[in-house]
C-alpha cells in the first residue's frame, strides 16, 4: 500500500531499504561513478515527500514509482508495516526498465 504523508510540511524517514535481486546484481556490475550517483539518488527517496525526478508509475496499483537518474531508472515502492521500508524493485537504463 502506497504511504504519503498526511501533510505537504509533514517530512517521513524511511527505516529501512531493501533491494530486490536484480537491484542488486544491477548496483554490483555498474562501475562505481553510476553506483554513487544511484546511490545518492536513493538517498533523496529515503524522505517522504521525495527528492528528485519522481513519478508515479502508470498501470501499477501497489503504489510503484520510478526516479529518474540521467539515462538510467529505478523503480520502487514505498511497504508500511511497524516499519516504513523503501524497497527498490529494479535499476535499469531507460530503454530496458520498462520491458
Amino acid at each position: 500500500m502506497p504511504v504519503m504523508p498526511e501533510k505537504e510540511d509533514a517530512m517521513k524517514k524511511v527505516d529501512e531499504v531493501r533491494y530486490s535481486r536484480e537491484a542488486r546484481n544491477f548496483l554490483k556490475s555498474a562501475d562505481p561513478k553510476l553506483r554513487d550517483q544511484i546511490k545518492e539518488g536513493i538517498e533523496g527517496i529515503k524522505v517522504i515527500p521525495s527528492k528528485g525526478d519522481v513519478k508515479p508509475m502508470k498501470g501499477y496499483d501497489d503504489g510503484r514509482m520510478r526516479l529518474r537518474i540521467g539515462k538510467y531508472r529505478v523503480i520502487y515502492r514505498y511497504e508500511s508495516n511497524a516499519l516504513l521500508v523503501l524497497f527498490i524493485i529494479d535499476i535499469g537504463s531507460r530503454g530496458d526498465i520498462y520491458k
